[in-house]
């Protein structure tokens, strides 16, 4: 290494102005403003955010104001681009996924699985979709490009499936254990387990930053707040309802809302994430359910279990516009919208069905016959650049 050598005046100059500045650092004094590390009159100091934007390593929203600016009608990723269009749908009593043609309205295959199948979660790099075997304790990986079954993977207690918003980590709601899992996002692999003091651990979103997300405790009607990063629970409340059984959570587009569906309370529970303060009652139907956001982001469709009725939310308006009837009846419970947003698929829990919606009229298009007690379907490919999982949260 060559080393440049300073003349003897420079040398000077410089040791002249270090003592300068260090005699300055006290100069101030106690109580005023450069005593306290301002920096003084005509030279303000420069403002350091003290939280970091967003969760590392999370991709930027493609709009700051609408978290699901993504999810636009056919805007798919590459990665899904070529992957037939099929609803996946769970039958927790047969141990099957039925496989439905979205053209047809028929089943054109049936798949094998574990012991009660919950949901099918698509991964957060879109190549996989994860069957969540609860009482079988495992996963079963499916090929959305050929909708071969692989391997299973043994995961304890997979009641629903989730993925942090950097795609590092999988986040198993293990709702018998009261624990929520931290898992690497492709091996599986246990990270961390977090125990919580709630029961049945099931459903959830995140913040528009990814920072923190939203669980819902169906057994004992409560709430968690959980930071992504650190993984820890940091914060509980009681749902204000007695008998109270949140289900579904949803944010809204602007990222301010969370909405939590109530199969009990019959309507969804409002509430800030930032704030996490007690939540108002939004009453909506018998045996509020599942909440699916439209394509534009203006509404969100909420599944009335109980009533055989969805009702329509706006966003705007944080009022319900609209109700749609199911003909001879049903029970509405989870599920998804199309990649072009003109039809809302959802489960019929306790009726052995499922039911194809117009998501401009509300009529019925389909009710197609499957197996024993359908759950979380999945539509699939739908747009979105990643999946931050359940039927499909994409962002």
């Amino acid at each position: 290494m060559t080393t440049t050598r300073l003349p003897r005046k420079a040398t000077v100059l410089l040791a002249g102005l270090v003592l300068a500045a260090l005699a300055g650092c006290g100069a101030g004094t106690k109580g005023s403003p450069e005593a306290l590390g301002s920096a003084g009159a005509g030279r303000p100091a420069k403002a350091v955010p003290a939280v970091p934007p967003g969760l590392p390593g999370m991709p930027p929203l493609l709009d700051p104001h609408d978290v699901y600016a993504a999810d636009r009608p056919n805007m798919l990723s590459p990665v899904v681009k070529d992957f037939p269009s099929r609803v996946y749908v769970p039958n927790t009593a047969s141990n099957t996924v039925s496989v439905i043609d979205p053209a047809s309205y028929k089943v054109i295959d049936t798949i094998p699985v574990g012991v009660q199948p919950q949901h099918v979660v698509p991964s957060w790099d879109l190549k996989t979709l994860w069957v969540n075997n609860n009482r079988g304790h495992t996963l079963t990986p499916i090929n959305p490009a050929t909708g071969e079954a692989g391997e299973p993977v043994e995961v304890h207690d997979p009641y629903n499936l989730y993925f942090t918003p950097n795609g590092k980590y999988a986040v198993v709601m293990a709702s018998m254990d009261r624990e929520l899992v931290f898992r690497d996002a492709h091996t599986m692999d246990r990270v961390k387990t977090v125990p919580v003091t709630c029961f049945g651990v099931n459903h959830a979103d995140f913040s528009a930053d990814g920072r923190y997300f939203i669980v819902s405790c169906e057994f004992s009607g409560e709430l968690l707040k959980v930071d992504t990063e650190k993984m820890e629970v940091i914060g509980q409340q009681k749902l204000p309802f007695e008998g109270a059984m949140p289900q579904d959570v949803k944010i809204s587009p602007d990222g301010r809302t969370f909405y939590v569906a109530d199969m009990m309370a019959d309507g969804m529970w409002v509430l800030s994430g930032e704030k996490f303060e007690t939540p108002k009652l939004l009453p909506t139907g018998k045996g509020c359910h599942g909440l699916y956001v439209s394509r534009d982001s203006r509404e969100m469709y909420v599944s009335n279990r109980g009533e055989g009725t969805v009702s329509v939310f706006d966003f705007k308006a944080g009022k319900l516009t609209k109700k749609w009837t199911l003909p001879d009846g049903g029970s509405p419970d989870m599920g998804g919208v199309s990649a072009d947003g003109k039809v809302l698929w959802l489960s019929g829990r306790y009726d052995s069905e499922v039911y194809a919606i117009d998501t401009t009229t509300g009529k019925q298009l389909a009710r197609i016959p499957v197996g024993g007690g359908p759950h979380g379907l999945a539509v699939y490919p739908q747009p979105g650049r990643y999946s931050l999982g359940h039927t499909g949260i994409f962002r």
